[in-house]
C-alpha cells in the first residue's frame, strides 16, 4: 500500500513563496534594526555628552523623523511612476547602513546630528517601495496584518539585540564611539541580504494574483480620516532619544541600562506584532483604538517613575511603537490599488512624520520648562486620536483582511 503525496497546488506554492519572501525581508530588516536601533538607543545621551541641550535633542530627533517620513512623498510616487522598487530600496539601505558606523568618527553634536538625520533619510527612501513589495504577499498569506506583523516581529527582534550589544559595549568600554563602530558588522550583513533578496525575488508583484477590489482613481475618504488620527498619535509620541535624555539627566538609571530599557521596549514591540497583526486582520480598527489608549500611558510612567515604573513605561512605549509601525501599513494596503500603494504609503507616512517633528520639537521645548506640561501634551494628543479611530472602526468594509 503506497501513500501518495499530493503536490502543492498553485495556491499553496504561492503561499510558500510569499512566506519565504516575507521571512527574507524580515531577516534583512533584523540586521537593519540591529544597526540603526542599536545606535538610536544611545543617541540621546551621546548628544548630551557633546553638550547638546534637551531642545537640541528633541529638534534633531524630530527633524530626522520629519525628513525620514516627509521625503516619502518623493520616494513613494517615484517608485510608482518608475516601477523600480528594488533599486530605490537598495539606495535607501546603503545610505542608512553607511551613516550609523560613521557616528564613530564624529566629535561634535552638529556632525553627529547630520549623520542621525542622514540615517532617517535613507529609511525614507527605502520604506515605501519595500512596503509595497511586502504587501504583495498579503493575498497569498491570508492578511496584510499577518504579513506586516511577521515582518515587524523580525524587525523588532533586531531592535532588541542591537541595543543589548551596544549596552554591553558601553558597560565594558564606556565609549559611545566604539559602540557605533561595532555596528558596522550588522550593517554589512544587511546589505548582503538586500542584494540576495533582489536576486531571488526580482518581481514581488507576481505574488499578488488576486488583486483587491479597489479603484485607482483616488485615495478614499477613510484613508484621509485615518491619517488625521495617526498624525495626532505621532505628535504625542515622544521619541526615545528624549526619553533616554530624561533617564540620564534625572539619574533614573545608569547609562548602560538606558540601552537595555530600549531593548525591552523593542522586545514588547516585536512580540506583540504577530498577535496584533492577526487581531487587526480579524477585528480592524477597534484593535488600534484600544492599543492607542494603552500606549498613551507611557508619558507619565517614563517621565515620573523610578526604575521599575520607568521600565514599565518603556515597555508601553515599545508597545505603541510596534503597533503603529506594523498596523499603519497593514491598514493602508487594502485601501488603494497596488499601483497606487507606494504613493499612499508615502503620503501617509510623510504627514505622520511632519506631525512627529512638530510634536517632538514641542515635547523637547516643553521638557526644558515643565515636566508636567510635557506629560499633558503627550497624553492629550494621543487621546484626541481615539474618537477618530472609533469613527473609522464603525465604517463598513475597512477591516484590512486579505482573503487568501
Amino acid at each position: 500500500m503506497s501513500i501518495e503525496t499530493r503536490p502543492p497546488t498553485g495556491k499553496e506554492g504561492a503561499a510558500r513563496s510569499a512566506l519565504r519572501f516575507v521571512l527574507l525581508i524580515g531577516l534583512l530588516s533584523f540586521f537593519a534594526d540591529f544597526t540603526y536601533e542599536g545606535s538610536r538607543s544611545i543617541i540621546g545621551p551621546y548628544l548630551a555628552s557633546l553638550q547638546a541641550s534637551a531642545a537640541i535633542v528633541g529638534i534633531v530627533a524630530g527633524l530626522g523623523e520629519l525628513l525620514g517620513y516627509g521625503l516619502r512623498l518623493v520616494s513613494g510616487p517615484l517608485a510608482d511612476r518608475t516601477g523600480r522598487y528594488w533599486p530605490i530600496t537598495i539606495v535607501g539601505y546603503v545610505m542608512q547602513m553607511a551613516s550609523v558606523p560613521a557616528l564613530a568618527l564624529t566629535g561634535s553634536w552638529p556632525a553627529a546630528a547630520a549623520l542621525i538625520i542622514l540615517e532617517r533619510i535613507g529609511k525614507a527612501i527605502r520604506n515605501p517601495p519595500r512596503d509595497v513589495m511586502l504587501s504583495h504577499a498579503g493575498t497569498a498569506l491570508g492578511g496584510y496584518g499577518w504579513v506586516f506583523g511577521m515582518h515587524e516581529a523580525l524587525d523588532q527582534a533586531g531592535a532588541l539585540v542591537g541595543p543589548l550589544i551596544v549596552a554591553s559595549v558601553i558597560a565594558l568600554r564606556g565609549d559611545y564611539r566604539i559602540a557605533f563602530a561595532v555596528l558596522l558588522a550588522p550593517a554589512l550583513i544587511n546589505l548582503a541580504l538586500v542584494l540576495t533578496a533582489r536576486l531571488l525575488y526580482p518581481r514581488p508583484a507576481e505574488m499578488e494574483a488576486d488583486l483587491p477590489d479597489v479603484h485607482a482613481a483616488g485615495l478614499p475618504r477613510i484613508y484621509w480620516v485615518y491619517l488625521a488620527g495617526a498624525t495626532l498619535v505621532a505628535a504625542g509620541f515622544a521619541d526615545y532619544p528624549l526619553v533616554a535624555y530624561h533617564f540620564a539627566r534625572a539619574h533614573v538609571i545608569r547609562g548602560e541600562w538606558i540601552a537595555i530599557f530600549y531593548s525591552v521596549a523593542m522586545a514588547v514591540s516585536g512580540s506583540g506584532s504577530l498577535l496584533f497583526g492577526r487581531l487587526f486582520d480579524r477585528f480592524g480598527f477597534v484593535v488600534l483604538t484600544a492599543l492607542t489608549l494603552i500606549s498613551a500611558l507611557f508619558a507619565p510612567l517614563v517621565f515620573l517613575g523610578g526604575f521599575w515604573v520607568a521600565l514599565l513605561g518603556a515597555a508601553i512605549w515599545g508597545l505603541g511603537m510596534g503597533v503603529h509601525e506594523s498596523i499603519i501599513p497593514a491598514a493602508v494596503a487594502p485601501m488603494v490599488s497596488p499601483e497606487r500603494r507606494a504613493s499612499a504609503f508615502g503620503v501617509f507616512t510623510a504627514c505622520y512624520g511632519i506631525a512627529w517633528f512638530i510634536g517632538s520639537s514641542a515635547i523637547g521645548i516643553l521638557y526644558d520648562h515643565t515636566l508636567a506640561g510635557t506629560i499633558i501634551f503627550c497624553m492629550f494628543a494621543e487621546f484626541a486620536a481615539v474618537p477618530i479611530f472609533v469613527w473609522v472602526s464603525r465604517r463598513p468594509n475597512v477591516a484590512p483582511a486579505a482573503k487568501a
